[in-house]
Order: C-alpha cells, then sequence, then structure tokens
C-alpha cells in the first residue's frame, strides 16, 4: 500500500527555492510489514497491482537492513524474481501501479502506468531535475544479466512504462539504465536525465526498477537492493537563469522579468505549498493578483526550465 509522501530541500544559490524529491526514497517506511502484501510506503509492487491476472500476483518485495554503506537509515528494499513451471516473473517496484494483464512476459498488457487522478499510485513532479542517483546491489543467478531502471517525466497523462503510442507523446524527459552484477558490492548509480519531449510540461514522474531488462529474462531468485534514491538538480541550471534573465521582481500587480533575450514560452506561479495559483504565457511583464508572501515563479521557455522565487509586498 502506498502513502503519498513528499519532501522538499531548500537549497540556496542565486535564489532559494525547493527541490521536489520522491517520497520514502530510503526505504525507511513500510507497509503491511511481513505480510504477504508488504511494500515500502510511497511504493507500490504485484500485489497492488491491476488487471486479469492480478489474482495470481506473488510477493516479490520486503524489507531488508543491507544498507548501502554511509547511509543514514536501517533499511533498504529487496525486490527479487520468482520462477513458477520455468516462466520466470520479473521482480518490479514502481512508484506507479503495475498492470498485470497477461500470462506472456513480453505482451504490452503488461506495463508500469501513472494513476494521475489517485496518489497512491503516481508521483507528482513539477520540475526539471538533471539527474537521478541511486544505490543497488544486484545479484543475478546467471552472468551476463542486466537489471534496469527507468524513470520518465511526463505530463498530465496515465503514461506507461514500457512506452507505447499513446504514451510517447505525453513524454517530458527520460533517464533509462541497464546494468551489470554489481558483484556483492552497493554501487552508486547517476542516470542523466533526458529531455527530448516531446512535451515540455512535468506533472508527474514514473519510476520503476526491474531485476531484469527484458520481460521474463533472467532467473527464479535474482535480486536487487535498492536503497536512497534522489533527484539531482544542478547549480549549472541556476547559472543559465542569471545569463538568461537579469532580474525578477514584483511590483504593482506586476511580474516583471529583465531579460537579454526576447521571451517565449509558458510560465506557471507557485505558492510556498507548492500549490498553482497562476499560468500563462511567458513575456517581460506578467499581470497578476497575488497576495502578500513569497511565490516561485517557473518558465519554460527554448527548451530551458527555470525557477525563480520572488515577493509580493
Amino acid at each position: 500500500m502506498r502513502e503519498k509522501l513528499l519532501f522538499t530541500i531548500l537549497l540556496s544559490s542565486f535564489t532559494i527555492y525547493s527541490q521536489q524529491q520522491i517520497g520514502n526514497s530510503g526505504f525507511e517506511q513500510w507497509d503491511n510489514l511481513g505480510a504477504p502484501n508488504e511494500e515500502p510506503s510511497n511504493w507500490n509492487s504485484f500485489k497492488t497491482g491491476s488487471g486479469s491476472f492480478s489474482s495470481f500476483a506473488s510477493k516479490q518485495i520486503e524489507q531488508s537492513t543491507d544498507v548501502r554503506p554511509g547511509s543514514s537509515g536501517s533499511y533498504s528494499s529487496k525486490v527479487y524474481s520468482v520462477s513458477t513451471f520455468g516462466i520466470i516473473a520479473n521482480g518490479n517496484m514502481t512508484i506507479g501501479r503495475i498492470n498485470m494483464g497477461s500470462a506472456t512476459a513480453a505482451s504490452s498488457e503488461n506495463y508500469n502506468y501513472s494513476v494521475v487522478s489517485d496518489t497512491n499510485f503516481s508521483e507528482a513532479l513539477t520540475q526539471s531535475p538533471d539527474s537521478i542517483v541511486f544505490w543497488v546491489k544486484y545479484t543475478p543467478v546467471s552472468s551476463g544479466e542486466e537489471a534496469r531502471m527507468k524513470a520518465a517525466i511526463h505530463d498530465d497523462y496515465e503514461f506507461r512504462d514500457p512506452t507505447d503510442a499513446n504514451s510517447a507523446t505525453h513524454l517530458v524527459a527520460t533517464a533509462e539504465l541497464n546494468y551489470p552484477s554489481t558483484s556483492g558490492s552497493w554501487v552508486r548509480k547517476s542516470v542523466p536525465f533526458d529531455y527530448s519531449g516531446p512535451s515540455t510540461t512535468p506533472e508527474f514522474i514514473l519510476l520503476t526498477f526491474t531485476t531484469n531488462k527484458t520481460p521474463g529474462g533472467g532467473d527464479g531468485n535474482d535480486e536487487i537492493l535498492i536503497d536512497d534514491v534522489e533527484l539531482i538538480y544542478n547549480s549549472v541550471s541556476i547559472q543559465e537563469s542569471i545569463q538568461k534573465f537579469n532580474k525578477v521582481y514584483h511590483s504593482y500587480g506586476n511580474i516583471f522579468i529583465e531579460s537579454n533575450d526576447p521571451l517565449n514560452g509558458e510560465y506557471k506561479i507557485f505558492n510556498t505549498s507548492g500549490v498553482e495559483v497562476q499560468k500563462g504565457s511567458l513575456s517581460n511583464v506578467i499581470k497578476c493578483n497575488l497576495k502578500h508572501g513569497i511565490y516561485y515563479l517557473k518558465t519554460n521557455s527554448d527548451d530551458h526550465q527555470r525557477t525563480f522565487k520572488f515577493f509580493v509586498n
């Protein structure tokens, strides 16, 4: 069972703004511990899946006390495959939901997806991280096998992984990695996001860890341990903002953006609770009717996304 958890980190540089992280990314909170439907809070596996074959789901995830070096936590997530009559079911952990629509592993009816109308099976993300970092210990039964991580930032749509034709038009960015055995050690992985679109409006992220890159691949008892997943926001993005926008400020019902170049694209304004309060087409002067307080202006212009803090006095 997935409970909605959202953590924000305040950083200071050119300006201060919240940076969204995935809830329970250190796997310290768990639901139904020790039961067949045990799962880390904010994450899902087969026991909370959907589809015509969901009643046949087996437990393939559990809490582990094996944590990565230097961790401040006590637990990680153990994800493992099972073999039934020679048919392999890959271990699968996601912040979306697993759909089990076919007994054939590679069927298009088997996929993970964001249920954007249900916070138990989706993860909101309105910002643009540069990369994703995670720690993993991967132990396949046979040599030469590779596990898989895929993160897809997408707009307001029930996005699927593997990506189908309908989902493809809603993709904002992807970070994907197939990786071999870690030889019994914890290894830190860092994977950059590729903002190739075609969508440019981040609303959600769908993240998946599986024991094999190929559906039905590998062996029973292949195992991955996952710990300390983190979204990385590089300071270079802030420097780009300084070069593009000289100054952003509010005065007498308007937001003024002093820029070296002509502006185009879109903007959104959020309050300190992360609630969107206004959006529209980007220009040097944005009319607004905001109460006193602190706000964040997020712009999407020339394939660059930037966030600025401003005050309404």
